[in-house]
């Protein structure tokens, strides 16, 4: 077969894992690493699979290892707790039923029943057998209750049993995954090696990792537990909302990880309670714990505001002393197309949500499996101590009296709990957003949703995206790999995965020219980058509101003072749009007018004192027609008026305050 025959010349190595050996596993050839440069540590976990009808030897050849459970897909010497032995749920479901804490709560509920029974005179304490009689009564309220947590919990925890049954989720899933995603699952093998090291000593503590991932895709947990399961993890318990609880689907999630709970608690002190002791007793007994800091995936492509709900039961068994420490990893994961993108858009323009199902979950199963979607990128941050960051928040904060024991409940305390869930969520979304990386298809929408033009040619694309991949490497971005291949062949594989519903191409031109088909669905890809470029974003914004009236250079400069007003605003009213940088309105200012000014788009106007007096754009900006300029107004703030119909009450709201 010649070389240019061979489909997979330009895949990267394979990562292979056997126990506790990790390795290098080149297809058909080596890269070339440039030293400190960490794009080049990111390898594919896995390629497509054999196929029966083209490859049926390899094909059975792969079945049988799977069945015969040979090298890692026996599963036998992963990282972590015991988990996939029988008797495991049993096991856990004792555990959690015995809990101190849910044993309180249901002696709590038992006196509550029994007090409101003697008030509606069920029990009468002039009777001669009243202490019998309570007593009796008591006991079968708490039966009753007790019987109710037990079907509660054995509905709500994962079920792993049976490592046949891992094994032949864990083929049919990366049959499933590796035909909609083409070109595989990759990772960082430095942030491999470093996440297995943090796992050895986590296990030696007898400690949970918590994985905390970003949210756009029902794939994301999916490719959570095949990463675990192939780099030899303990499958983490993924927190999954009981709406995806359906009939065959349900039980095969939960027998793989998932963890049931409702979408809302309400008033039910008891299902609150069994939340808590089931958290409570994953963490002290060391096992891996999953769920999404976003709560919902994201509709927009963007990072969404924390949500605090299962963050917080994690803080109340740290807080406690319950648990005493954990571990926390971030995780980002990306896509060259996100299969449930055009659901997306429809409900984004106020169609209503609609209800899983088993037929859907199948006929949409088998439409995506003829796509080719491209990959799925996935990035670990490095993990950090749970313990030891609430305790470097606890100094910084300004504890007022009464605080010094966290488990009593106080309205000072729970200001404080506030406080601590806040920082924390804010936290390691910034972590998430420092380990993403810049996915082809979202440099291509980044490029078209921000030309003035209706259109562009290939030469032009070409250099738009070369010279945006200069800019998110400069503000500390990270680029999707793609080993050996030139950019030209990157651009043509985005292109094909987004496909010409979202990108069109005008025919018998001199060249190919693009143009955006779908900006509202395109716009999705383009929002996973600017995250790197809102503090730009919000400054040229800002001084639009000179610029825009035309005149002299001297006439459109802004001063520091109502720049800084107006990014203010700004900053208020995208504040529920838009992960800020955590170090302040003042620092970021002052930074981002620096760089800014390194990149030759504005000129400073310093006082004698050196501080920042006035702001006005640069004559070599003027001189290309405001085109940085102008990118970096539309980039970010695009994204607001495309996606009106999501958010345009909170804007008007802010407006009107402002």
């Amino acid at each position: 077969m010649s070389q240019d025959d061979d489909s997979t010349r330009d895949s990267a190595p394979d990562l292979q894992i056997l126990g506790d050996q990790i390795t290098l596993q080149p297809r058909s050839y080596v890269e070339t690493r440039r030293p400190g440069h960490h794009d080049h540590d990111e390898e594919a976990l896995m390629q497509n699979m054999a196929r029966f009808r083209s490859e049926p030897l390899r094909f059975l050849r792969e079945v049988s290892l799977y069945v015969s459970g040979t090298g890692w897909r026996a599963y036998d010497n992963f990282i972590g707790r015991p988990i996939y032995y029988s008797g495991f749920s049993e096991q856990m479901k004792n555990s959690v039923v015995s809990a101190p804490l849910l044993r309180a709560r249901i002696s709590e509920l038992a006196d509550r029943r029994l007090e409101l029974e003697e008030n509606e005179g069920w029990l009468r304490k002039d009777d001669k057998k009243y202490a019998i009689k309570r007593a009796h009564r008591r006991a079968v309220i708490e039966s009753g209750i007790r019987d109710v947590a037990e079907k509660m919990t054995d509905d709500m925890i994962c079920k792993f049993e049976s490592k046949a049954f891992i094994r032949g989720a864990y083929y049919l899933v990366t049959q499933l995954l590796t035909r909609a995603y083409h070109q595989g699952i990759h990772v960082s093998s430095e942030e491999v090696l470093r996440l297995r090291k943090v796992a050895e000593e986590a296990e030696r503590k007898k400690q949970s990792i918590i994985f905390l991932p970003s949210h756009r895709s029902h794939v994301d947990y999916v490719s959570m537990q095949l990463i675990c399961y192939r780099l030899g993890l303990a499958l983490p318990v993924v927190v999954a909302g009981d709406n995806l609880n359906f009939p065959v689907v349900g039980s095969f999630l939960q027998h793989a990880g998932a963890m049931w709970i409702r979408r809302s608690f309400g008033n039910d002190t008891l299902y609150t309670t069994l939340v808590q002791a089931y958290i409570d007793t994953m963490l002290q007994g060391g096992y891996n714990f999953e769920c999404f800091i976003e709560g919902g995936r994201s509709r927009t492509g963007k990072l969404l505001p924390p949500k605090f709900g299962i963050l917080s039961f994690i803080l109340d068994s740290i807080l406690s002393g319950r648990v005493n420490d954990a571990i926390v990893c971030p995780v980002s994961t990306q896509y060259d197309k996100v299969i449930e993108t055009e659901g997306y858009v429809t409900e984004l323009l106020g169609v209503p949500k609609k209800k899983e199902n088993l037929a859907d979950f199948l006929s949409g199963g088998s439409s995506v499996l003829s796509l080719k979607l491209g990959r799925v990128d996935v990035r670990f941050h490095e993990p950090w101590s749970l313990r030891k960051y609430i305790d470097e928040q606890l100094t910084k904060l300004n504890r007022p009296p009464g605080t010094e024991d966290l488990t009593s409940k106080t309205p000072e305390n729970a200001i404080l709990r506030q406080k601590l869930l806040r920082t924390m969520g804010y936290k390691v979304l910034s972590d998430i957003n420092d380990v993403s990386v810049i996915m082809p298809t979202a440099l291509i929408g980044t490029v078209l949703l921000t030309l003035r033009g209706r259109g562009v040619g290939k030469a032009e694309l070409l250099r738009r995206i070369e010279w945006l991949i200069a800019r998110v490497r400069a503000k500390g971005g990270r680029v999707a790999h793609f080993g050996a291949a030139p950019l030209i062949d990157v651009v043509g594989r985005g292109l094909e995965v987004l496909g010409k519903d979202l990108v069109g191409e005008v025919q018998g031109l001199a060249e190919p020219t693009y143009y955006a088909v779908d900006r509202f669905q395109l716009s999705f890809y383009r929002n996973m980058t600017i995250h790197l470029f809102i503090s730009e974003a919000l400054v040229s914004a800002s001084m639009y509101t000179r610029v825009k009236q035309g005149g002299g250079p001297a006439h459109q400069e802004i001063s520091y003072t109502a720049l800084r007003e107006q990014v203010l605003f700004l900053s208020s009213l995208f504040r529920g749009e838009f992960i800020f940088p955590s170090e302040g309105l003042e620092a970021n200012l002052e930074k981002t007018l620096v760089e800014l000014e390194n990149d030759r788009v504005i000129k400073l106007q310093r006082c004698e004192k050196g501080t920042i007096s006035s702001i006005g754009l640069s004559e070599e900006e003027r001189l290309a027609g405001r085109e940085n300029y102008v990118w970096k107004l539309l980039s970010p703030l695009e994204l607001y008026f495309v996606n009106l119909p999501h958010s345009h009450s909170n804007c008007i709201s802010r407006t009107k305050q402002g």
